[in-house]
């Protein structure tokens, strides 16, 4: 017989899930953060435009570029000055990072996150698709190299639904903030 739905099997395995390591904290993200029998230290934050946090007593502590665990590993280091053992539970309420926009000639033209749309088909497809006389030979996705700088990929819609050239226009994955133009 299954283990009722409170049980100790089923919160460790929501436990080993949301201590996952693969998501990673960007800016605007909104979390979560709890201090086991602290209620004056737990609250919800967003990461700000620096990529940091700023909580009572452990003071600023950068939170971009780091997973969930990491974070509870930081900010319980530096709590033990103040509370011994600190239990630290950091969860993603909302995730703003990793978003991407797409413009021009679609139905519905905005910003998307990457959970509901993680290609460039599924974007086409997110955003109501192809207006009538969109170039769809002529999609392209621009995207911020690590420099600041932009690049420019490609798309051939037709090409691709086709079957032709499949190497060069494939339904490749898109990255946050890419920004998917439709002429």
């Amino acid at each position: 017989m299954p283990p009722p739905a409170g049980s100790a099997a089923s919160s460790s395995a929501d436990a080993a899930k949301s201590h996952d390591d693969s998501y990673v904290i960007g800016v605007d993200d909104v979390l979560t953060i709890s201090v086991w029998n602290e209620a004056a230290l737990s609250k919800s934050i967003p990461v700000r435009s620096d990529g940091r946090i700023s909580l009572p007593l452990a003071g600023e502590v950068q939170a971009a570029g780091k997973s969930p665990l990491q974070l509870e590993g930081e900010i319980a280091e530096k709590l033990k000055n103040y509370i011994t053992a600190p239990q630290v539970t950091v969860i993603v309420q909302e995730i703003k990072s990793q978003n991407f926009n797409i413009l021009g000639m679609v139905g519905k033209p905005g910003s998307y996150s990457l959970t509901v749309a993680p290609t460039i088909m599924d974007a086409i497809a997110a955003a109501g698709g192809f207006k009538d006389f969109a170039k769809q030979t002529k999609v392209y996705v621009l995207r911020q190299g690590p420099g600041g700088g932009q690049a420019r990929i490609d798309f051939n819609y037709k090409d691709y639904i086709k079957g032709k050239n499949l190497d060069k226009n494939k339904n490749f994955k898109l990255e946050p903030h890419d920004t998917v133009m439709v002429p």
